[in-house]
C-alpha cells in the first residue's frame, strides 16, 4: 500500500476510535501522578492549576465558537463514523486556522494534562496528540480535497492547519447561536471536570491514602453531571435546542 494511501487509512481508523483519547489519558495519569513527587510550593501550585483551568477553558471557547457559528452540512461537522461534508465551511474561526476543533481539544486535555505538575507527561501528551491528529486531519483533507477540489486547496493553502492566524478573519456567514453550544458541548464539558477531579483525587489518595468526597471540586462535579443530565434529556426528548440549518 502507498504510503499516502496507509497515512490516509489510519487517519480514518483513528477519527473512528478518537472518543477513546480521554480514557487513555485517565489511565497513564495514574503513574505520573504516583511518581511525580514535586517540591513546589503552595502558591505555585495554585498558579499552575488556575493556568492548567485557564487553558482548558480556552479550548472550550475555541469549541464553542467553531460549533457555534457552524451551519448543518459543512466541513465543520463530521459524523462519529466517517467525513461528512455537504459544504465547506471558511468564515468565522474556519477563516483562522482549518481545524479549530481538534485545536479546541488539545488546549482542553493538555490543562488537565498540566494539572499533573509533570511537566515531561505535558510534553509527551503533546507529541502524541500530534502524531495522533495529524493523520486524522491529512484524513479529513484528503476527502475535503476530493470533494470539493480547488475551492478547497485555495482555502487550505491561505489558512494554517493548527496555529490561527486572526488577520485572516473574514465575518460568519451565520450567526452564534448558543443552543448549538448547550446541545453538542455538555459532554465535552463534564468529561474535562471529571478529568480535573480525577487528578484530584488521585493526588490526595497516593498522599493521604483516602479519597475524601466532600470537597469543593466534588461539588462542581455534581453540578456539571445535573447539568449534563437535564441537557442530554432536553436533547433527546424535546425540540427546546433544535434549530433550523444546524446539525
Amino acid at each position: 500500500m502507498a504510503f499516502i494511501n496507509s497515512f490516509e487509512k489510519e487517519g480514518n481508523f483513528l477519527f473512528k476510535h478518537r472518543g477513546e483519547i480521554p480514557v487513555i489519558l485517565f489511565l497513564l495519569a495514574i503513574p505520573v501522578v504516583y511518581l511525580t513527587h514535586s517540591r513546589m510550593g503552595v502558591e505555585t501550585r495554585l498558579v499552575l492549576s488556575w493556568v492548567a483551568f485557564s487553558l482548558s477553558f480556552l479550548g472550550f471557547v475555541i469549541r464553542a465558537v467553531a460549533i457555534a457559528t457552524t451551519p448543518k452540512g459543512t466541513s465543520g461537522r463530521n459524523t462519529k463514523e466517517g467525513q461528512v461534508a455537504e459544504s465547506l465551511n471558511t468564515t468565522g474561526i474556519y477563516s483562522t486556522v482549518r481545524h479549530p476543533l481538534y485545536l479546541g481539544n488539545y488546549f482542553m486535555w493538555i490543562g488537565i494534562v498540566m494539572f499533573t505538575f509533570n511537566w515531561m507527561f505535558v510534553i509527551i501528551v503533546t507529541l502524541a496528540f500530534w502524531l495522533y491528529y495529524e493523520r486524522i486531519m491529512f484524513a479529513e483533507e484528503r476527502f475535503l480535497e476530493r470533494k470539493f477540489g480547488k475551492s478547497y486547496m485555495d482555502w487550505a493553502n491561505a489558512t494554517p492547519a493548527f496555529i490561527p492566524c486572526l488577520r485572516k478573519y473574514k465575518k460568519n456567514t451565520v450567526p452564534f447561536s448558543f443552543k448549538s453550544v448547550l446541545r453538542r458541548e455538555y459532554s465535552g464539558v463534564l468529561a474535562t471536570v471529571v478529568g480535573f477531579v480525577f487528578i484530584d483525587d488521585l493526588r490526595h489518595f497516593f498522599k493521604t491514602g483516602t479519597v475524601e468526597l466532600i470537597t469543593p471540586a466534588h461539588y462542581v462535579l455534581l453540578a456539571t453531571v445535573l447539568i449534563a443530565l437535564i441537557l442530554r434529556t432536553v436533547k433527546h426528548y424535546t425540540r427546546l435546542l433544535d434549530e433550523a440549518g444546524r446539525s
